[in-house]
């Protein structure tokens, strides 16, 4: 902008007027600044949470396994309880009958 245009838009515009043009114009860089630094704050909140989601999805998976593995042992012990249970009364029922 030349010397001569700024003069004739200084010339147009008054000084109350360019003031609180000027201030509007501060304030808007302010908010400007402050949605930035939010925007930053989400984003390490989302990678925040992001990384927790990551963290609790693998300790469900690891839950869900060890479950499994569980209950693959109850199984497998309610089997061979079952199994001495049935020995025990066959046991018993050739006592009772001799």
């Amino acid at each position: 902008m030349s010397v001569r245009m700024a003069e004739d838009v200084s010339a147009q515009v008054p000084t109350d007027d360019f003031q609180a043009l000027e201030e509007k114009v501060y304030r808007t860089i302010e908010l400007y600044k402050t949605a930035r630094e939010a925007r930053a704050a989400a984003e390490r909140d989302v990678r925040r949470l992001r990384e927790q989601l990551e963290e609790r999805e693998e300790e469900a998976e690891t839950l869900r396994r060890e479950m499994v593995k569980l209950r693959k042992e109850r199984e497998e012990i309610r089997g061979r309880v079952e199994k001495m249970l049935t020995q025990i009364e066959s046991i018993a029922e050739e006592q009772a009958a001799s």
